[in-house]
C-alpha cells in the first residue's frame, strides 16, 4: 500500500501562482534542509518532513517529455538534485590510523554521516554517497488530510 501523502506543487522557495511555480528554488545543504522541514512544520501546524528516496523517486516518470516530474502536476519544476530523508548507509570500514577519518573530538568519523541520499529529477538517477554539505532543491511531503484524500481540497 501506497502512502497517503501531500506534495506542493512547486519546489521550496517558488510560489503556486494558480496556474504555475514561479520565482527561484531555493537551495539547501542537508543541515539547512531538515531545519527548515521543522520551521515549516512549526509554522503551519502540518508535519512536513524531507520525503524517503522511495517515496520521491515514484514521482517521478520516464513516460512524460522531457522525463522526470510530470510537468501537468509540477509545472515549471526545476530539473536537478533534491534532498531526500533516507539515511546512507555506507560499510566502508574506517581506518583509525587515517588520520582524515578522525574528527577532531578524537573520534572516528562515518563517512555515512556525512553523506545522504539524493534525487535527480532530470536524470533519475539517485545516490547515496551526496555530501551533506552541498546546497540541493528540496520539495518537502506531509501526510494527506482526509479532504485531500477525498479530492476536496482547493
Amino acid at each position: 500500500m501506497r502512502a497517503k501523502l501531500a506534495w506542493p506543487r512547486c519546489a521550496e522557495g517558488m510560489e503556486w501562482t494558480g496556474k504555475a511555480c514561479s520565482g527561484t528554488a531555493e537551495v539547501f545543504n542537508y543541515k539547512q534542509a531538515t531545519a527548515y522541514a521543522a520551521e515549516r512544520s512549526k509554522a503551519d501546524g502540518q508535519r512536513w518532513r524531507l520525503p524517503r528516496v522511495n517515496e520521491f523517486k515514484r514521482l517521478l516518470e520516464r513516460n512524460t517529455k522531457p522525463q522526470g516530474l510530470n510537468p501537468a502536476l509540477f509545472p515549471n519544476a526545476p530539473r536537478d538534485w533534491h534532498w531526500t530523508a533516507t539515511a546512507a548507509v555506507n560499510t566502508q570500514r574506517l581506518n583509525s590510523y587515517n588520520y582524515s577519518q578522525v574528527d577532531k573530538t578524537g573520534g572516528l568519523s562515518s563517512l555515512s554521516a556525512q553523506q545522504g541520499w539524493a534525487v535527480n529529477t532530470e536524470t533519475l538517477e539517485a545516490t547515496p554517497d551526496m555530501g551533506k554539505g552541498n546546497a540541493l532543491l528540496l520539495r518537502l511531503v506531509r501526510p494527506a488530510s482526509e479532504a485531500e484524500l477525498a479530492g476536496s481540497h482547493p
